[in-house]
């Protein structure tokens, strides 16, 4: 488990490397939800999402002599862009194993930040392979299962309660766990009476699964346009975050995430994902929960959604 000095840590370690993204109210949002809205624009970090906080703690934590030949990661999305950013920035080759379903701006992306990029069947297999390199000297970087990792995804809550001291009510979308994990545990330690709500798509909804069963499940295939919370299943140790702080999970349709997409291009002028927007379309759902005088941030965790699958998603 990590703690809220964990993720002070983390945020001392990474300063001057990410971006401390803004935290807007939506006056728009506000009148859809009947309530006071805020939309926390970590869209707007590096490379697109809050995976460089993470990825800078791990690395930062790691002697320069220990870090092997280089980083290696598993990412058919913001992870691996994110990898491959903070290996650049501190001199290093990185490998980055995708699924061959990766939506190519994320491999051109990848690419573009000087990372060798490895095209494999599908995530479990590009799971399975990462060890063989860890062998070879290379140092792995974990998406979400990693205590550093998710202590540098926890400043993004670090950031929401100094912005939104009066905070109710925070929605998060969620991959394998590690970034509402860390986010909820900096917010719940600030501010206890915060309520936590994550969200997930229909056909990656490994969260709410585990949840229902009580033990990490794995999904047999990734079948939401989600694909940046695609994780296969999620830990013991996110799970056991998602019990002891979430109040519930959302699993929304991708039409549901797809028009919520929509809707904050159009309104609120920012081109999310669909792993960021489900957080509208999961608030829609649960407004029966805010009251007129609450207090509602929904993270808006990535925007990197290629202009091919914009003009392909079906509402």
């Amino acid at each position: 488990m990590i703690t809220l000095d964990d993720i002070r840590t983390a945020r001392e370690r990474i300063a001057g490397r990410v971006t401390r993204t803004p935290l807007v109210s939506s006056s728009t949002l506000s009148a859809r939800l009947g309530t006071q809205v805020f939309l926390k624009l970590e869209l707007f970090q590096k490379t697109g999402s809050f995976k460089v906080r993470g990825a800078f703690n791990k690395v930062l934590s790691i002697p320069e002599k220990q870090r092997g030949r280089g980083l290696v990661a598993v990412s058919g999305g913001n992870h691996a862009q994110a990898v491959a950013y903070v290996a650049r920035q501190l001199g290093l080759p990185a490998v980055i194993l995708m699924p061959q379903s990766t939506p190519r701006n994320y491999i051109e992306a990848t690419q573009g930040y000087g990372a060798e990029v490895v095209l494999l069947p599908s995530a479990a297999e590009a799971f399975d392979r990462i060890a063989g390199y860890e062998t070879q000297g290379w140092t792995a970087i974990h998406p979400f299962d990693d205590p550093l990792v998710m202590a540098g995804q926890g400043t993004v809550g670090l950031e929401i309660v100094e912005d939104e001291p009066e905070l109710t009510d925070l929605v998060v979308s969620i991959g394998g766990g590690g970034f509402i994990g860390g986010v909820a545990t900096a917010v719940k330690s600030l501010k206890p009476s915060a309520r936590i709500w994550g969200v997930e798509t229909e056909g990656a909804d490994a969260m709410s699964q585990a949840l229902a069963q009580g033990q990490p499940v794995r999904l047999s295939a990734i079948t939401s346009v989600a694909r940046t919370l695609g994780a296969p299943s999620v830990s013991e140790v996110t799970l056991a975050l998602a019990q002891r702080h979430l109040e519930s999970v959302t699993v929304v349709p991708d039409s549901e995430a797809v028009s919520a997409l929509r809707f904050l291009l159009e309104r609120a002028k920012v081109l999310t994902e669909p792993a960021a927007s489900c957080t509208l379309a999961a608030a829609d759902r649960l407004r029966d929960q805010f009251r007129p005088d609450s207090r509602v941030v929904l993270v808006l965790c990535g925007g990197n959604t290629g202009v091919s699958d914009l003009c392909g998603y079906q509402v």
